[in-house]
């Protein structure tokens, strides 16, 4: 039986104490499913929040533990999203064909630390753009989605004014240049290391959120994304116009809580949710990075061996865009 090597998670706890290096088998596609050979996947926050439960709630931990595994994960094969090669294709598969390049999410969320996955030819994933590497293409999966998705569910217009809170990381520096994209005028806040760099992905305006509080400068906001967790809409309601929108990338139940209050009795708007992987916004993105719309920022690079590594980093909180992860199939 042919084998490949996958970096198996355990349990719950420290990356260190979790995750190993294995050889498993090397799965094989039915009929209407093809091969991916991966070359890149990448360790998010949301990864790093899952295998510890670091920040989650006590009201959600109970039903993420119910859904990824009560004791130890289901799936012991963890990661988002990939980028690879077509290695087999099912025989009734009419989508892809061996050596076509791509990019995508599992549809269960998880799999892609390993050598090799299989996925249904009508799932999340799609030719990878042209003018990008493996390395790029799966880096602006995660946060571009994302900031797509609330962006566009914020309804946003050409002139409005963003605020990117944590406009440093993989969802902010994605919802930075995803708002001058659809004609806002954006400001980012982040610490003074980044500021460069944030200006840089087209920023119009830079706040060093050590040195200055964005809710006292009088602006007001069409929107404003806090894409780190850090803030909550009743900090935020004063620098909102009053049809703006607060938008939550993290899941909250008080969030929600609020997010239903406010579609009763009006005023500001509050869009809290987790966003799933969605075929046209995949789509969407390799148009955007083969027309130079967005440009990848990748922070790290770790091996597959090294992902506890990269976890440990991405839990510091001082990432600059995404870290990223390179499968070596010469081991």
């Amino acid at each position: 039986m042919a084998t490949m090597k996958a970096m198996i998670c355990n349990g719950y706890g420290a990356a260190k104490d979790v995750f190993e290096l294995k050889t498993v088998s090397k799965p094989v596609p039915r009929d209407n499913e093809i091969l991916v050979k991966i070359h890149a996947t990448m360790t998010t926050s949301g990864d790093c929040k899952l295998r510890g439960y670091k920040e989650i709630p006590a009201s959600l931990w109970l039903p993420a533990r119910l859904s990824l595994g009560l004791f130890r994960p289901k799936n012991p094969i963890w990661g988002l999203c990939f980028a690879g090669e077509v290695e087999t294709v099912g025989k009734k598969v009419e989508l892809f064909k061996k050596g076509d390049q791509v990019f995508g999410s599992p549809e269960s969320a998880f799999g892609a630390y390993a050598q090799f996955i299989c996925l249904p030819e009508t799932g999340c994933i799609v030719q990878k753009p042209k003018n990008l590497s493996y390395k790029e293409s799966v880096s602006i999966l995660f946060g571009t989605e994302t900031a797509i998705q609330f962006l566009e569910r914020a309804k946003i217009q050409r002139g409005q004014k963003v605020l990117v809170y944590g406009a440093s990381g993989s969802v902010g520096v994605a919802t930075v240049q995803m708002a001058k994209y659809y004609g806002a005028t954006v400001t980012g806040v982040c610490s003074t290391k980044n500021l460069e760099m944030v200006k840089s992905m087209g920023a119009d305006y830079v706040i060093d959120y050590t040195k200055k509080n964005f809710r006292g400068n009088g602006e007001k906001y069409d929107i404003i994304f806090d894409t780190v967790g850090k803030l909550s809409y009743s900090s935020c309601k004063n620098s909102l116009n009053p049809t703006g929108y607060y938008l939550m990338a993290l899941f909250s139940l008080t969030g929600i809580l609020h997010q239903l209050w406010r579609s009763i009795i009006g005023g500001p708007n509050i869009i809290c949710r987790i966003c799933g992987a969605e075929i046209d916004v995949f789509h969407k993105l390799r148009e955007l990075a083969e027309s130079g719309e967005i440009t990848p920022v990748i922070d790290r690079t770790y091996s597959l061996q090294e992902i506890a590594d990269a976890h440990i980093y991405v839990e510091t909180g001082r990432k600059k865009g995404n870290v990223v992860i390179e499968v070596n199939h010469d081991e």
